[in-house]
């Protein structure tokens, strides 16, 4: 497994890092499976987070006997000193450790003021050797530019992947200026991108990106381990499934970071706000059975409290694109009448 430098941190971490999320949805015996498997093939870098549910939890129980050989990134919502320090605390417990290699304040809508008592949290936790350096993660672009410039945090993760706009690229080159770490989240846009040979070549090309891949599957462990030992070339056809994604999924499209939730009707918005995408992009029986359609219906429901639209850090106009992808929905479920669909 090649292995990367991340920024000023100095650390050597895997050019494929594993992203944690997925596994709050499996059982700790799959997790422990997944996990062990890649750091025994050469995985050395693990992102959680506290907001992840089981996630820490997971990766202290699959890796804590191999600690001093991995990097662990953790997250942490900004709040107060005092909200920090105790899931600081709450996350070393969990991860069954001493020590977080990089502890990132978890998408807050702007840069902590240096000289208030939550970055001066994280800088007593360093000096007491809790955590090595601090970080930042984010998905407002603006937002991003600047942690990266402030020289507050060694390491910044951003959603990066083949989609990216030219103007989200700019942060790779302004992360190399000031030589802070870049973490690279949503490599596959959240599941839109199907091909993730092409991304992976994307990404690839920028040797201060390291990807965070989500996995919860073996065969994803396996896919990314394979596209590791033999790495595509950026070349013509792949510039072509690119070209392909970029047209297909251009405009307001929702990336599933899920900063909507929760939704008081219960509309499972990442999934919905992009189901058409879905049904073109992958086996689309899945999401015409009766529970699926159940569940799209909810957009019905929606009571327009603002919610969703106000937390998006795409500032997508969340009830409206609900309300476009329930009409294509239901059209899909028409024009492929299924017995399981049922009547739409």
């Amino acid at each position: 497994m090649e292995k990367i430098r991340l920024g000023r941190t100095g650390l050597t971490v895997s050019r494929s890092g594993f992203g944690a999320i997925p596994i709050q949805r499996i059982s700790f015996g799959a997790a422990a499976h997944l996990l062990r498997k890649a750091f025994r093939n050469g995985i050395n870098f693990f992102d959680t987070a506290r907001a992840y549910t089981d996630s820490e939890a997971k990766i202290g129980e699959a890796l804590g006997d191999v600690r001093k050989e991995i990097i662990i990134a953790t997250k942490t919502p900004i709040g107060n000193g005092e909200l920090i320090a105790r899931n600081l605390e709450t996350s070393l417990n969990l991860l069954k450790t001493d020590y977080i290699d990089i502890y990132q304040l978890h998408n807050p809508p702007a840069l902590p003021d240096p000289e208030g008592d939550a970055y001066r949290a994280l800088l007593d936790a360093k000096a007491q050797g809790m955590i090595r350096h601090i970080g930042f993660t984010n998905h407002r672009l603006d937002v991003a530019l600047q942690a990266a410039a402030s020289g507050l945090f060694d390491t910044v993760q951003f959603p990066l992947n083949s989609l990216s706009s030219a103007a989200d690229l700019e942060l790779i080159e302004e992360c190399r200026k000031y030589d802070c770490g870049l973490i690279a989240m949503k490599g596959l846009s959240g599941g839109l991108i199907t091909q993730a040979a092409a991304t992976f070549a994307f990404l690839r090309q920028y040797d201060n990106v390291v990807p965070i891949w989500g996995i919860q599957h073996e065969w994803e462990l396996d896919e990314f381990l394979a596209l590791e030992e033999n790495p595509p070339v950026l070349d013509e056809a792949m510039w072509s499934v690119i070209g392909r994604d970029r047209a297909e999924l251009s405009g307001a499209f929702c990336r599933g970071c899920g900063y909507c939730l929760p939704c008081p009707a219960g509309i499972p918005i990442p999934m919905a706000a992009r189901i058409a995408f879905f049904l073109k992009r992958s086996t689309y029986q899945t999401y015409l059975g009766d529970d699926w359609k159940a569940q799209m219906l909810r957009i019905e429901q929606c009571q327009d409290c603002g919610h969703c639209r106000n937390h998006c850090p795409y500032e997508l106009d969340t009830p409206q694109l609900l309300r476009n992808q329930l009409r294509e929905y239901l059209q899909f479920c028409e024009d492929h009448r299924t017995p399981s669909a049922g009547p739409a």
